[in-house]
């Protein structure tokens, strides 16, 4: 980790240009530039939390994995984001209850644990945006649960084949990685994709989905339109 003198770096972050003065200093002060290397496990299920950290580049993959190995994605934090488990664990000192592993070479910037909560407590405009990112953020948990619950596997894989692979005509990625996408078990996955390739939707083959039949795939996704 490196000591940030400038605050180049706030314009990732629109509303905190806004700081006020005594805060700008602060953070000045305080924020330090890190960068962590492509699989690195950020944060682990009991750890505690000692740093708020507002990525810059790459992407922080957050997921929790059950004790039979089961993996389910929780969100991903990208360049601009913050991570609302972290901040869930700063406000309550409570320790991490799920993973963060590095999906790419991720530039970041750490604030320790202290100077957060002093920036908490005398910059409305630092508090606004913590708040807001955690509303935002904990929305989109929000329907992650209603989709893991209630949401179609037929209709949720069309969306994420579309949404992963539709432009490039298909993805590289495992069924057992798409499961852990879709909070769902591998053989689910398998044997939905099967049904897929039977109706000519898709293409299988080790390692990769080719994108047969985009417009099928979407009017499944957007409609629950079934074809014969």
């Amino acid at each position: 980790m490196v000591a940030g003198d400038d605050t180049g770096w706030l314009a990732a972050f629109p509303p905190l240009t806004a700081l006020e003065p005594e805060a700008l200093g602060l953070l000045r002060a305080q924020a330090r530039r890190m960068v962590v290397s492509r699989g690195t496990v950020v944060f682990t299920p009991g750890a505690l939390c000692r740093h708020f950290m507002l990525v810059l580049d790459g992407a922080i993959r957050v997921q929790m994995v059950s004790e039979n190995g089961r993996e389910i994605l929780l969100y991903r934090v990208a360049r601009g984001e913050t991570c609302i488990l972290t901040t869930a664990c700063l406000m309550t000192r409570a320790d991490y209850s799920a993973e963060g592993i590095a999906e790419s070479d991720v530039e970041a910037v750490a604030v320790a644990a202290q100077p957060f909560h002093a920036l908490l407590a005398r910059s409305a405009v630092f508090r606004d945006f913590v708040f807001a990112s955690f509303g935002t953020r904990l929305t989109g948990l929000m329907m992650l649960v209603e989709e893991v619950a209630f949401g179609r596997i037929d209709l949720r894989l069309a969306r994420l084949l579309l949404d992963r692979g539709g432009a490039a005509g298909g993805l590289d990625m495992t069924h057992q990685a798409l499961a852990a996408e879709l909070g769902t078990a591998r053989e689910v996955v398998s044997r939905q994709l099967k049904e897929f390739e039977r109706r000519g939707l898709v293409a299988l083959t080790r390692g990769h989905i080719a994108v047969c039949d985009a417009g099928a795939l979407a009017a499944l996704a957007e409609n629950g339109r079934h074809g014969p």
